[in-house]
């Protein structure tokens, strides 16, 4: 059985107290954000994941330090890791949610997205293959929104738990549809085996649509609670 904790947390503010968490690499990229929202929703992710980690390290959170080199150019905006620390944490966050998940040394990819936006032609043509547009047919609007989602979120946890993010078409993995349970159906990529996967849906509140990805072959158990910072 794989174990995988989710955290949910809205943005925090810019205060002393928790841009202290920060080291001068993540300071740097906080302040590159031009947006104080998107300051707030970087800042949230990391000190709730530092948080996360410290738990499990048995250390105090300004005492953890991320390595989120990335793997293709080297510059610090892949995931977070903690080398050694035998679990693995993926950080998502769209609108006023923020979200962290972790799993004991299990690749894991999150995803959560704002799921009150237009579910356009021209978005569902590129994000989903014709398998899962004919899945979409005879649906209301409402139905067809959140279907688009359901499979947005999915492709994007699973394509942030290789590692590769965008490195892998959309249009690449076919996922069950809407009335199914979440799952991998075929992808062409060999990142990505059906057999090794899996795929649950998350509550991150209305107006949210979210989802994890495990590179497991296990049953995965989920639990989700929100961040209550002190």
């Amino acid at each position: 059985m794989i174990e995988c904790a989710v955290w949910w947390a809205v943005p925090l503010p810019n205060d002393p107290g928790y841009l202290g968490l920060l080291d001068d690499v993540e300071r740097g990229r906080h302040r590159a954000y031009r947006q104080e929202i998107d300051q707030r929703r970087f800042l949230t992710g990391r000190a709730l994941a530092k948080t996360v980690a410290a738990e499990l390290l048995g250390r105090a959170p300004a005492e953890v330090t991320f390595d989120a080199t990335c793997d293709d150019c080297g510059k610090p905006h892949g995931r977070p890791r903690v080398p050694g620390a035998g679990f693995d944490l993926s950080i998502s966050h769209s609108g006023e949610r923020i979200g962290v998940a972790v799993t004991s040394g299990v690749p894991v990819g999150l995803d959560v997205e704002t799921a009150t936006r237009r579910a356009d032609d021209s978005l569902i043509a590129y994000a989903l293959n014709e398998t899962e547009q004919a899945a979409l047919d005879g649906l209301t609007d409402a139905e067809r929104v959140a279907a688009f989602f359901r499979y947005w979120t999915g492709k994007e946890a699973l394509m942030k738990a290789t590692g590769r993010g965008l490195r892998i078409p959309l249009r690449s993995i076919t996922l069950a549809g809407p009335d199914e349970p979440p799952r991998l159906v075929a992808s062409a990529d060999p990142a990505l085996d059906p057999v090794r996967t899996r795929l649950h849906d998350l509550d991150p509140g209305e107006g949210y649509r979210a989802a994890i990805a495990v590179l497991a072959d296990e049953d995965l158990k989920v639990t989700e609670r929100w961040w209550a910072p002190t």
